[in-house]
């Protein structure tokens, strides 16, 4: 068995130090219950960028680039220390952790941001590495298209993970993609919630046989701080709830197990016995003896993408 937490709490909004320093004490938390496994939800460093479905589709354009630059100064640098405290934690309390952020592209022109979601392993290293691929409607003004370099499940000591960020889950053959790498715990971090988004969780319990993990945002108003641009326009109510989590934990076949955790905070355990996968795939194992590769295949290119190339 497998023991999980999922962190359904607000982030220290556009505040990477301080968010950081707040999932490092949750992950002790987590870790004194007993913890193995420890989710974070979608951009949860330094907060999704919820603004984006307020503010008018190609307007707004001087108040999108104020609150973009202070932004792109909280996002995550993997090539630096960022991430070393939750490293150092991971380490610690020998236990896995999930977490998405808005990560700054280090490599080429440096100012690009993309929807990343990073796996670290007991030891404190970094297993894996995703970005979204394709980012949903107003999120391609705030984040680049990632590849399939990071489209990976990955062994840990509580099971074979692999993670889709939000609309992702949606995308067949990237499901596909994990099911075929036999994922036992398939994480979805995201900003989706209500009773929709959990039946198709649901669906991927039943097409993947597998453990589904929902990782709500929840953000209120109050949440917001006071000098966030334009706040009173945004967020006039300042008790609204943005974002309600429905974090929940669904198990193979569809039956929800844990959750849905609804308009609050706090952390949703969940024990997990992975055995249950392979037990589930015994009639229909849709990358397995269910397959027809003399009929379909999937080819994914998992190669990083470059504009440039130097020899």
């Amino acid at each position: 068995m497998t023991k999980l937490a999922i962190i359904q709490k607000a982030p220290v909004f556009l505040n990477k130090e301080k968010t950081i320093e707040s999932a490092v004490n949750l992950v002790k938390e987590a870790a004194t219950s007993g913890a193995e496994l420890v989710i974070f939800t979608e951009a949860f460093i330094p907060g999704y960028p919820a603004w984006i479905w307020r503010l008018r589709p190609g307007g707004d354009y001087a108040l999108s680039s104020e609150i973009h630059s202070r932004l792109l100064n909280n996002a995550v640098s993997i090539e630096s220390d960022d991430l070393n405290p939750l490293y150092a934690a991971a380490k610690e309390h020998k236990l896995t952790i999930v977490c998405g952020m808005h990560e700054r592209d280090s490599q080429l022109s440096r100012a690009t941001l993309y929807n990343t979601v990073v796996t670290i392993g007991p030891a404190g290293t970094l297993l894996n590495h995703h970005r979204k691929l394709m980012p949903t409607n107003p999120e391609r003004m705030v984040w680049g298209f990632g590849d399939a370099s990071g489209l990976k499940v990955v062994d840990t000591p509580g099971g074979r993970i692999g993670a889709l960020l939000c609309w992702e889950n949606y995308m067949p053959l990237a499901r596909y993609a994990l099911y075929s790498q036999g994922v036992e715990i398939y994480i979805a971090p995201t900003y989706d919630s209500g009773d929709d988004w959990i039946g198709s969780l649901q669906h991927i319990a039943r097409e993947g046989c597998c453990w589904v993990v929902g990782s709500g945002n929840v953000l209120r108003a109050e949440n917001i701080p006071d000098d966030f641009p334009e706040k009173t326009m945004l967020y006039p109510d300042n008790d609204e709830w943005i974002n309600q989590g429905d974090s929940v934990v669904i198990a193979p076949g569809g039956e929800i197990v844990a959750g849905p955790m609804r308009n609050e905070e706090g952390i949703l355990y969940c024990d997990v016995d992975c055995a249950r996968v392979a037990e589930s795939k015994r009639a229909f194992d849709v990358a397995g003896h269910y397959s027809r590769p003399d009929i379909f295949t999937l080819h994914v290119n998992t190669k990083p993408q470059s504009p440039v190339k130097f020899d």
